[in-house]
């Protein structure tokens, strides 16, 4: 078949917040509240996602990388699936406790994963402006 689909597909990585519920345009959904949470390290309680004191916190640990490179490979898997049976737009959502930290930074990295590759990808932060 032809790769039109695969290129013509629009790619949304959506960070959430759990207790609001899920996105209801998510078609694949990732809980990363086994990563280690920012919120209770006092310096970076006021800090989200996207500053790179989290993203480093985060990061430095083993299963977040591990998880985000492993995740990356199935989605290489998934993605060209998706656009051969005719999904024009796919929305991979992760999500954690409040939103801010963990879900954001996840979807970040794995938004550059993507991007680096496909000429379609966006990222969104659903609940990145709620109080921690």
């Amino acid at each position: 078949r032809s790769e039109e689909p695969l290129a013509a597909m629009q790619i949304t990585v959506l960070s959430f917040v759990f207790k609001y519920g899920l996105p209801p345009e998510a078609d694949l959904v990732v809980d990363v509240r086994f990563l280690p949470n920012p919120y209770f390290v006092p310096e970076l309680t006021h800090l989200d996602g996207e500053a790179a004191e989290i993203r480093t916190f985060i990061f430095e640990t083993e299963e977040a990388r591990t998880f985000t490179a492993k995740y990356a490979e199935l989605l290489d898997t998934l993605i060209p699936l998706y656009a051969r049976e005719g999904k024009s737009n796919l929305t991979i959502a992760v999500g954690c406790t409040g939103g801010r930290h963990r879900s954001v930074a996840v979807a970040r990295n794995l938004f550059e994963r993507l991007a680096a590759t496909r000429p379609r990808v966006g990222l969104k932060h659903r609940d990145i402006h709620l109080p921690p």
